[in-house]
């Protein structure tokens, strides 16, 4: 078994996720996104080959989102055509409107139970291994006064979910979720160590971390003569114990193989 096909479970959910994740924003979204070079969404044997080699590398979690415009529907079409056992994290309270290119939001519950149940439809799923509130950067609004992480754990006592969770933007709505919910997806790179209680109190807790933007959204790729910034980085998140996945969003072929060898060095050395 290599460093990469080892599985961390999150909390106490029963859910265990490799250490990298794919993240699918450019399976169905190529509008107001924030990548240094333009792309051209794939198509489904595009697509097919590339989460094919996804598995094949040791990534068993998908990273969705209603947000992230025909993403959950077309690996809803997809992952059948590979039935290997995914994990697959979504999440509610943004949504992607396809004519202004623009995202809206509601954090309510009737809206965050309404993204569920899509979601469930979506991804022809009876039961999502993990949700997570996508903030605005209201955190502690949105966890405290729209009751979202609640409405999470509802659903999940209701058998729709396995593990609740938010994508945060502020420290103070990290400990926040890890106070209420499974897990908090958070920001953490070696430009940007904002977050570092939130990795801390989660490694108290038995909590799970995922990391975004662990390259920058693809604007710290670039290797400088004495340094490899992708390693670097990669040898610098995984020194955190607390961490259960880093999601990475490429759709190159080439790019993934090269982030998972990376990544496997590092967790080799951590």
């Amino acid at each position: 078994m290599t460093s990469l096909t080892q599985r961390r479970k999150i909390a106490d959910t029963g859910v265990a996720v490799s250490p990298l994740g794919l993240g699918t924003v450019k399976l169905g979204r190529d509008k107001a996104v924030k990548y240094p070079a333009g792309f051209k969404i794939p198509d489904d044997k595009q697509a097919l080959d590339l989460l094919s080699l996804a598995w094949d590398l040791g990534i068993n979690l998908i990273d969705t989102a209603p947000a992230y415009g025909h993403s959950e529907s077309r690996l809803g079409q997809l992952l059948p055509q590979l039935p290997h056992d995914w994990v697959i994290a979504t999440k509610a309270g943004e949504y992607f409107d396809p004519v202004s290119g623009e995202s809206l939001y509601d954090f309510s519950p009737a809206s965050i139970t309404r993204s569920v149940e899509n979601s469930l439809r979506q991804l022809r799923r009876e039961v999502l291994d993990i949700v997570l509130i996508h903030s605005d950067g209201n955190d502690q609004q949105i966890i405290e006064q729209d009751g979202a992480l609640d409405t999470l754990n509802e659903l999940k006592q209701r058998g729709l979910i396995r593990a609740a969770g938010m994508s945060s933007k502020t420290v103070e709505g990290g400990l926040l979720a890890l106070e209420h919910s499974d897990l908090a997806m958070v920001m953490h790179n070696l430009r940007y160590q904002d977050e570092q209680a939130v990795l801390d109190e989660a490694a108290r807790k038995n909590k799970g971390i995922f990391i975004k933007k662990a390259l920058g959204s693809g604007h710290m790729t670039q290797a400088s003569e004495n340094l490899d910034i992708v390693q670097a980085n990669f040898d610098f998140i995984f020194r955190e114990p607390a961490v259960s996945s880093v999601i990475i969003g490429t759709i190159n072929p080439a790019h993934l193989k090269d982030n998972v060898a990376k990544a496997i060095r590092a967790l080799e050395k951590a």
